[in-house]
């Protein structure tokens, strides 16, 4: 009786419940006849992060959970108008490889991976790919893998290719309330244990408040220096994470989910063969 009343509880709640959930075009979970379906001007999102360290307070898997915060968030307002690849979790982190735990491939496999990916949806006929990253180490060689599969494919006037990270999208400088100490990225630091604290507060250690800040310096600027992490700070966190809170993470969740659905909004609305977007 109890397995009977069981299945019937779960045949009465199942129906309503998958009809509360909006559908998404997520890759993982289509048949390729849908996939093949699709209009070949549909973007194709494919987002990119990494494992690695993140100091002593914060866990290795801090990139991607972030991105897919994000992504989840883009997902609720366009998850019907663009195709939604799996996160690629392993990035290029060999800056991070000195300390435990960090997993990493190295440039050009990373870039060849990048490449490669896109070329498969090339092969199935997509014509607008969009690389969202959520991990500093990727941006160089995301940059290169976009410019170098333009390169392969320079007799084609339909294709957009793009990479992109997250933080990094507004093409002026945000004004973010008077509370926030940092105006940019750093690592582990007051942006990324807010954001943390926001999603997944019980993966940060709870004394991440006696965690001393960390600065990120001068680096020669404007030059690119070459550089490993221990160069630059010994715990591995570069910034202030003692000042992060869960109210700060929503306010830069939600700014960088608006960033991306901006410019997702822009990727849908090319006219496929303009410079301009």
């Amino acid at each position: 009786m109890l397995c009977d009343a069981s299945l019937t509880l779960t045949q009465a709640i199942a129906p309503a419940t998958l009809s509360r959930r909006p559908y998404m075009m997520r890759l993982a979970e289509m048949t390729w006849p849908a996939v093949a379906a699709l209009p070949k001007s549909t973007p194709i999102l494919i987002p990119v992060a990494a494992l690695e360290q993140h100091g002593h307070h914060m866990p290795l898997f801090t990139d991607s959970l972030l991105l897919g915060e994000v992504v989840r968030r883009l997902e609720e307002s366009h998850g019907m108008r663009a195709l939604f690849a799996p996160l690629t979790w392993l990035g290029n982190s060999e800056h991070h490889l000195d300390f435990a735990g960090t997993l990493s491939a190295s440039p050009r496999v990373y870039l060849d991976l990048l490449g490669d990916v896109a070329s498969n949806f090339l092969h199935h006929g997509f014509t607008r790919i969009l690389f969202l990253n959520g991990h500093g180490g990727n941006d160089v060689p995301g940059r290169q893998a976009v410019f170098e599969l333009r390169q392969r494919f320079r007799q084609r006037q339909d294709l957009l290719l793009l990479f992109a990270t997250y933080w990094l999208i507004p093409s002026k400088p945000r004004e973010w309330p008077a509370n926030f100490a940092q105006q940019q990225m750093g690592h582990a630091c007051e942006w990324e244990t807010s954001m943390m604290l926001r999603i997944q507060p019980h993966l940060v250690a709870s004394n991440f408040r006696d965690v001393a800040p960390v600065p990120f310096g001068n680096p020669f600027e404007p030059a690119a220096r070459g550089w490993v992490t221990q160069d630059r700070s010994k715990p591995g966190h570069i910034g202030q994470p003692g000042l992060a809170s869960a109210e700060k993470g929503e306010v830069l969740l939600a700014t960088f989910a608006a960033d991306a659905a901006a410019l997702l909004d822009r990727v849908l609305a090319w006219d496929g063969v303009s410079w301009d977007g």
